[in-house]
């Protein structure tokens, strides 16, 4: 949780680099806890009005903190104010090193800015891609504990640009759509991080992932290969994540690939280029472990498949990514998410395979989190992100156009389920 670490010194706060491309200036301690981005005022207001009215929308969300908006006379009594939510938690000392922090983080972006547009509504980058903005976003990651987190983004969509899109940025998108899976199913991974990804050990970082790019989504992946592509991601016997664990993790998010359809179908709102952000552990003996550790908490007939309706899982927690994207979908790797007890054993047992696997009985499930107090493992988290271009839309109906990847994503995930 916040605060169960130290807050870190202003040397310690650091732009969060864990990237495949994307926006700079997003700040974060050493291990991830505390976010603080930058943010436009459309995002901002669609946090704000998804948490207080649109509820079950915001439990797929990243947990909201709060905003921040700082300029030369921002002070600590002004980010108390802003922020009662952490107030009590940061010292006086950390809070004037967050403002230091981020007015330099801002100073440097509008240094490197381009001069304004009249005729461009959506502000483009500079080559820092740093957000032009005095505001910022404040969300919490408290689940930095995955021993070899496997991350995915699937940037959802078939038109990925709204109304405000200058001409040459649609036709831009449009083109991107033409190529990719964005035409065909709605969706497209934007980057992947697949701990052991590949037997070759020269394709493999130096903490032995695999890193697919934005561009393995758009020249790589295609209607014909993008079931593999999403196999890739989730089965990796070179990371011990065989066939059996393999199935249950596509079961775990195919629950809540479905409650995700279900929340969206009963909203009325339109999101471009917002993405699902899936995460899981990507070592098979912590997975193993976590999952081992779970089990062992079900008990009687409270979790049965069958007892009542679905419950989400992981989503229901609402820890941050830290995930930063732009519009293209390039992204910044979190270490993620959290789980909800109560959840995770509910959806643990409804996943399809989830019965016949045997897990291994002296496994240390210490290990998941790297401590030795009690922590619960991490075991997987699927979130909905990036809302820069989303609004609500009274009247309108359903957002069918991320419906669309939603529902192509849930047929592949039965087909990984399953296999």
């Amino acid at each position: 949780m916040m605060g169960s670490t130290p807050i870190p010194k202003h040397h310690e706060l650091k732009p969060y680099n864990l990237a495949v491309a994307g926006h700079d200036g997003t700040m974060c301690d050493s291990q991830g806890e505390l976010f603080i981005k930058p943010c436009t005022d459309q995002e901002l207001q669609f946090y704000k009005t998804a948490n207080e009215s649109h509820q079950a929308f915001a439990d797929l969300m990243p947990v909201f903190m709060g905003e921040l908006e700082l300029n030369d006379s921002t002070s600590v009594r002004d980010l108390d104010e802003q922020l009662p939510a952490v107030s009590e938690i940061l010292s006086k000392e950390t809070k004037e090193e967050i403002i230091k922090f981020s007015k330099e983080q801002a100073a440097e972006a509008a240094a490197q800015s381009p001069a304004p547009s009249a005729d461009r509504q959506w502000t483009e980058k500079a080559k820092s891609k740093k957000i032009e903005t005095n505001k910022s976003v404040v969300l919490e990651n408290s689940a930095y504990g995955y021993t070899r987190p496997n991350i995915l983004d699937a940037k959802l969509g078939k038109r990925l640009w709204a109304d405000d899109a200058p001409k040459a940025k649609q036709e831009r998108f449009d083109i991107i759509t033409k190529e990719t899976t964005n035409g065909s199913h709605g969706f497209r991974i934007a980057g992947m991080r697949v701990y052991k990804g590949s037997t070759k050990s020269d394709e493999l970082d130096e903490q032995d992932y695999k890193v697919y790019d934005k561009h393995y989504g758009r020249t790589e992946v295609n209607a014909d290969n993008v079931v593999e592509a999403m196999r890739k991601f989730i089965f990796n016997p070179q990371a011990g994540i065989d066939e059996e664990l393999g199935k249950i993790i596509a079961g775990l998010f195919l629950n809540d690939l479905r409650h995700i359809e279900e929340v969206l179908a009963s909203e009325e709102s339109r999101m471009y280029s917002a993405s699902l952000l899936f995460t899981f552990e990507g070592d098979g003996n912590a997975l193993r472990a976590a999952l081992d550790r779970t089990r062992a908490d079900m008990s009687g007939e409270q979790y049965k498949k069958d007892d009542g309706p679905y419950t989400p899982g992981l989503s229901a927690s609402r820890v941050d990514s830290g995930i930063e994207m732009d519009d293209e979908g390039q992204m910044v790797f979190p270490i993620n998410a959290a789980i909800s007890h109560t959840m995770i054993l509910a959806n643990l047992a409804q996943a399809p395979g989830s019965q016949d696997i045997q897990l291994t009985a002296n496994s240390d499930a210490d290990s998941i989190s790297g401590s030795s107090n009690g922590d619960i493992p991490r075991i997987y988290s699927l979130k909905l992100i990036d809302f820069a271009h989303a609004e609500w839309t009274p009247g309108q109906g359903p957002d069918e156009n991320a419906l669309f990847g939603v529902r192509s994503l849930i047929k592949i995930f039965e087909q990984l389920a399953d296999d």
